[in-house]
């Protein structure tokens, strides 16, 4: 899939606008759910545009040296790092709304507790474990969307599911407790 991507992102660098659409198609529903992790959802999409936009803007730069995937992905790492310090500056307008995945979904109760655990993650350590326990990338291509050493994402992933774990036990041991 990533050599898919990346031919893609090459074919639509030399204006093969087909391919253009292919990689959008192809990388907008990760994209979307990375960004609905590392940010908040109501901001996704329009975050997910904010980061086409900066990839189309330097895809003739782009020399396919790493998968198309990761690159788009450390583009929307730095998308939703902007948006978080923007966000700071000025206090929110509106409620944290649910993720589009978790508002259609016949477990809609589970996956809103899932993204408020994993948001209240420390931010390196959500991005470790969103791209590789949720996407699904490789630790190695999760340190090159980080910029840092595969060790370091090993470290952030085994912390954020020691989290998480203690988390949701704790969240199971309030709940028997309370039917005692």
């Amino acid at each position: 899939m990533d050599d898919e991507i990346t031919q893609y992102a090459v074919r639509a660098a030399d204006g093969d606008r087909h391919a253009a659409e292919r990689f959008v198609a192809t990388t907008k529903g990760p994209l979307h759910r990375l960004l609905t992790y590392l940010s908040d959802p109501g901001s996704a999409e329009d975050l997910v545009q904010e980061t086409y936009l900066r990839a189309f803007g330097s895809l003739r730069g782009y020399e396919g040296r790493s998968p198309a995937r990761t690159w788009l992905f450390a583009i929307a790492r730095n998308v939703a790092a902007d948006h978080l310090r923007a966000r700071k500056r000025r206090p929110p307008t509106s409620a944290t709304a649910v993720p589009e995945s978790a508002a259609t979904a016949p477990d809609h109760g589970r996956l809103v507790a899932l993204h408020a655990l994993v948001a209240g993650l420390d931010a390196e350590r959500r991005e470790a474990f969103v791209l590789t326990q949720l996407l699904g990338l490789s630790y190695a291509e999760a340190a090159e969307v980080c910029g840092c050493a595969v060790g370091t994402i090993r470290s952030r992933v085994f912390r954020a599911r020691d989290e998480l774990t203690r988390a949701v036990g704790g969240e199971e041991d309030q709940a028997v407790s309370s039917t005692r």
